[in-house]
């Protein structure tokens, strides 16, 4: 994705902010944990640490599903914290979109509108995989 698409997808993050009660910010991210887009997070390294954690518990709800309900898609990832919901969800072929809100969200609300945004875009939020470089040695030794 080049750096403008990424940039006009902030928008859209925006968006789901303002339009949904107490939600503090949305990022948008690979499904191996880089940040693409964002809005409502005060630094690219905090939205590098979100999609880093936020890959991580897509990661391991993908396996759970795998062990334990016949390789069923995952829905969404939902955290609870003392005073911070965390939800995380497909947002299309290799991406990810991960909302954090305060307690006080509505988090069917919130569940449904990410729902929403992902089902008008999801074309649009897709990460190809990325293409091993000729010559590129997998051993880390080397």
């Amino acid at each position: 994705m080049h750096a403008g698409q990424s940039k006009n997808l902030d928008w859209l993050l925006a968006g789901l902010v303002q339009r949904v009660p107490y939600t503090r910010s949305a990022l948008l991210l690979s499904s191996d944990g880089l940040a693409k887009a964002f809005d409502g997070l005060d630094t690219v390294a905090e939205a590098e640490h979100l999609a880093a954690l936020a890959s991580g518990l897509h990661s391991l709800a993908r396996s759970a599903g795998m062990q334990f309900a016949q390789g069923a898609d995952v829905r969404q990832v939902v955290v609870e914290l003392d005073t911070v919901l965390l939800f995380v969800c497909a947002a299309g072929s290799g991406a990810c979109l991960a909302v954090l809100a305060d307690r006080e969200a509505d988090a069917a609300v919130l569940g449904y509108e990410m729902a929403m945004l992902v089902k008008s875009v999801r074309p649009y939020l897709a990460t190809p995989a990325r293409q091993r470089v000729a010559g590129a040695s997998m051993d880390p030794g080397r």
